[in-house]
């Protein structure tokens, strides 16, 4: 892929709250009024992604008509309650309409759930125009054997997410250590094909090897899929004395 533009969203050192998004993308290719019959639209699309979003962790749907119509898609982590589910999903939509209020394509990623909507139907579609890239700041000890196993464990989930009765999602852990262990998890949104989501985790994994080369953690957060490793426990049951630090965060726009 070709690098388009750079951005570095925050400070070298942060750490993720999970009220606050881990990023939001506002396509300036695509202004709109605020009095638009499109706004208008957008209001009345994210008032239906909402408790539907809530009901079962995930929800594609449309408004409008002909040149005004919305479609938008909304999706929580697999592995979150409903309870969590909604409370993200709310912020969400309330947070993409402040953070991009005059743009018809715009998306907002959370720790615990992701939403867009644009003019153009995108659902089905893989999308990895945009990436946001988070890495911890330190280095494992021993690189070609965490590579080995991260590449192993990667495998086995990822198989896991193209069957279709897990919806997209792909989680595992393994020891690569008596002290160490290897967390990861995989999901592509809901409304893509087998193929079309095996399609967006290959290209999010591949940033394993450039921008997260021997990294201690890495998340990649497309539009399609989402993936991530640490070594410590993230997805549920949680830890409740899990933090984290060190980690660095940017967001790109790609050539796909």
């Amino acid at each position: 892929m070709n690098l388009l533009y750079y951005l570095l969203l925050l400070h070298l050192l942060y750490t993720s709250t999970a009220e606050d998004p881990l990023g939001d993308y506002c396509n300036q290719d695509t202004t709109i009024s605020g009095s638009s019959q499109i706004s208008a639209n957008i209001d009345r699309l994210l008032a239906e992604l909402v408790p539907k979003a809530a009901q079962n962790g995930f929800i594609a749907t449309s408004y409008g008509k002909d040149q005004n119509r919305v479609y938008g898609l909304a999706q929580c982590r697999g592995d979150v309650s409903s309870k969590d589910c909604s409370s993200c999903i709310q912020d969400a939509a309330k947070q993409i309409r402040q953070r991009c209020p005059n743009q018809a394509d715009a998306r907002i990623w959370y720790d615990y759930c992701f939403l867009r909507y644009n003019t153009e139907n995108f659902i089905g579609e893989v999308d990895t125009s945009v990436g946001i890239f988070y890495y911890n700041v330190d280095n494992v000890t021993d690189p070609e054997s965490f590579k080995k196993e991260l590449g192993n464990l990667m495998d086995k989930i990822k198989s896991q997410a193209v069957v279709s009765t897990n919806e997209g999602l792909g989680k595992g852990e393994t020891k690569i250590s008596p002290f160490v262990t290897l967390y990861a998890l995989v999901q592509c949104t809901r409304d893509l094909p087998p193929l079309s989501c095996a399609q967006c985790l290959a290209v999010a994994v591949g940033n394993f090897q450039t921008i997260c080369d021997s990294r201690k953690g890495c998340r990649v957060l497309y539009s399609s899929c989402y993936v991530r490793y640490e070594l410590y426990p993230f997805f549920f049951p949680l830890d409740s004395n899990t933090t984290m630090a060190n980690i660095h965060t940017s967001i790109v726009k790609v050539q796909p």
